[in-house]
């Protein structure tokens, strides 16, 4: 009895995890738990490189190939820059390639991350319509932080309610858990002061050098406005808790507004950014600056937000997408200091016909733009789909996560327990493809972590011809797999992970450069 108990103890590990034998302590591994070496169980994969790719191996544009988000807004935290979108794909999946963005699905904010500018990590989203069950839509985000009286760094994601009002979530991590502070409004068409601002939506916030926060919003017509000057943009400064108004609401003066309020404080200087109309420029003042191109982004600045008659038009600096080659859209930016850099963030419509859709699903995008800091100058800003330079190379000898990439193919996400985390899936054939890695030392070997039963193999620069390395695996829990057959490489080179789908999961990876 006894040896027939062994027996089915001896079986149950093996289904458990038919994958080698367990290694010794490897000394260069930050995984977590000990790595199992691979070995061959005879998978195959049959699709290898035959899956198409929606965003180009040679575009940094967009930020994610097989998301649909926009409306930007961005926040650096702990040398990371996060940035967050309305969650068009939220839209897309509810009414399929063939309808059309009309909004009002959406209920959850994407979030992503990159260090390198062009190696972008899906952390998922924020599930507004769980967080605020009493949300109508959440549009439009833009958050801030600031370091509190606690020692840690708060952040203050504020979004639109459709087009009624403002709701803000909080949390002490830009990916969460994110809360619900109010159970109702920041803002909305009845708050005490407002006056006359029929839509007080797409919100922008800034935080000044004295620890005060600042947020902009306004949409549609005020009773006596007219085309050149609507008369329905707002500001007001936020309490000491960020999620009350501390002070009268005033109006931003802004010619031929329309929507997609941002703020910037810039040298001691309130920048407003704002998306201008549609309408025909058949007024205009202003003598130093010409009229504003059609449905482009102008800005204005002032030392004093609350007195209106201080605010001055500063010009319009980056036009419609569809002017720059990119298909015409609502336009919606966000301006970001990051690594001594200036990016302008924005959403175009270009990506969606290789996803098979024409119905107005929009898609992130970043170009670097030049802010004269001293005369807080924005320059005119260019969109293009080859997009920003990487400004750092990835390390291959420490984690990198899965989900962590330039561009991929046929992939799926699955989220992690807890909040940023996620599991790349796919099809036989799928793909993930990672920019500028620097392989600085030799690889003597590649781990990943990983579920299920799949092969990955990894190529260098191109698929096809034989791996730098591959695993094989079949555990029903996570599990640190490695192997030692990798080819030599060294210098700086572009990675594809190719998987063999099914039920596997995949998330992080690493090479070794001794074991």
């Amino acid at each position: 009895m006894k040896k027939i108990t062994s027996l089915f103890a001896a079986l149950s590990m093996t289904a458990l995890c038919a994958c080698g034998n367990t290694a010794a302590a490897i000394p260069n591994s930050d995984m977590d738990g000990e790595l199992v070496k691979s070995q061959d169980i005879g998978i195959t994969i049959n699709s290898c490189g035959s899956a198409f790719a929606s965003k180009p191996e040679e575009n940094a544009n967009p930020l994610i190939a097989n998301v649909f988000c926009a409306d930007p807004t961005a926040v650096e935290y702990d040398g990371r820059l996060y940035v967050y979108g309305t969650n068009d794909h939220q839209q897309y999946e509810a009414v399929g390639s063939e309808g059309s963005n009309t909004y009002e699905k959406i209920k959850s904010i994407v979030m992503l991350s990159t260090d390198d500018m062009v190696n972008w990590t899906y952390h998922g989203i924020i599930d507004i319509g769980e967080i605020s069950p009493w949300a109508i839509a959440s549009w439009a985000p833009s958050v801030t932080s600031r370091v509190e009286e606690d020692g840690k760094t708060h952040f203050y994601l504020y979004y639109s309610n459709s087009g009624c009002g403002v709701g803000v979530v909080t949390a002490e991590s830009p990916l969460g858990p994110w809360t619900d502070p109010l159970g109702e409004p920041l803002i909305s068409t009845s708050t005490k002061g407002l006056k006359d601002c029929p839509n007080p939506f797409d919100p922008g916030v800034c935080v000044d050098e004295n620890g005060t926060g600042w947020l902009s919003f306004g949409g549609g017509k005020a009773s006596d406005g007219s085309n050149y000057m609507p008369g329905s943009t707002r500001i007001v400064r936020l309490g000491d808790d960020m999620i009350s108004l501390a002070s009268d609401i005033a109006e931003i003066p802004a010619p031929y507004f329309f929507e997609a309020s941002e703020l910037n404080y810039i040298n001691g200087t309130y920048v407003y950014t704002y998306n201008t109309s549609w309408d025909m420029r058949l007024e205009w003042e202003n003598k130093d600056f010409p009229r504003p191109a059609s449905c482009s982004m102008a800005y204005m600045t002032t030392k004093t937000p609350l007195a209106p008659d201080s605010w001055e038009y500063r010009g319009d600096y980056f036009k419609n997408p569809g002017e720059q080659g990119l298909e015409y859209s609502n336009n919606h930016t966000h301006l970001q200091k990051y690594a001594d850099q200036y990016y302008l963030f924005y959403h175009s419509l270009f990506p969606q016909k290789a996803l098979g859709t024409e119905g107005g699903f929009r898609s992130l995008c970043v170009n670097e733009i030049a802010v004269n800091e001293e005369t807080v100058e924005i320059s005119a800003g260019t969109g293009t789909k080859n997009g920003t330079e990487q400004i750092k190379n990835i390390n291959p000898y420490k984690i990198n996560q899965a989900e962590t990439l330039f561009t991929s193919s046929d992939i799926s996400y699955t989220a992690a327990e807890g909040n940023g985390n996620m599991f790349v899936g796919g099809k036989n054939g799928s793909w993930t493809y990672v920019k500028g890695i620097d392989f600085s030392e030799k690889a003597s070997a590649f781990a990943a972590k990983v579920k299920g039963k799949g092969r990955i193999e990894v190529y260098a620069d191109s698929i096809g011809g034989k791996a730098l390395a591959a695993i094989e695996f079949d555990c029903n829990e996570f599990k640190n797999i490695y192997t030692d057959d990798v080819k030599k490489i060294e210098g700086v080179h572009d990675i594809y992970f190719v998987i063999s789908g099914g039920d596997m999961l995949f998330d992080e990876w690493q090479f070794l450069s001794k074991i």
